[in-house]
């Protein structure tokens, strides 16, 4: 029974590694994609382009950081063409997130390599609200307030 028990040992430590591993993965897969609906819903606040692309790599990096989740290489693919469509139409921003994640990090230390989790989100843009600020906003005299 002793013999039993020192060659299952291994076995049973590496399957228990191996499960603790992909939990960790798994785990920090749903912190991309919470990541990725961030950027989107933060972007389709914005008002223009380069404000939603911004906005949207803020709260990518805010979300991240938020769950302990540190990217070897985070890339924020902002799809603005919803920028486009004339107000009072429908339109959507969609923000695509692509993390590196270092595996000793995540799972157990010592394990090798890295992993690229990415996520996919699409949020709605306001269909009555501007979509640009107006390059000069009108200005109200002193004494009409």
């Amino acid at each position: 029974m002793t013999l039993e028990l020192v060659i299952l040992s291994p076995a049973l430590l590496i399957l228990l590694a191996l499960a603790i591993v992909a939990g960790r993965i798994e785990i920090a897969a749903g912190a991309v994609e919470q990541a990725s609906a961030a950027a989107a819903r933060a972007a389709s606040l914005a008002r223009t382009p380069a404000a939603a692309d911004s906005a949207a790599r803020a709260a990518a990096n805010d979300s991240l950081t938020g769950q302990n989740l540190h990217c070897l290489r985070l890339d924020v693919s902002l799809d603005t063409a919803g920028f486009a469509v004339p107000v009072g139409q429908p339109a959507q921003v969609a923000a695509t997130i692509s993390c590196d994640v270092d595996l000793s990090a995540l799972a157990v230390p010592g394990v090798p390599g890295a992993k690229t989790l990415s996520a996919r989100a699409v949020s709605v843009l306001d269909r009555y609200r501007s979509r640009a600020l107006p390059a000069d906003p009108p200005r109200v005299p002193s004494g009409q307030l």
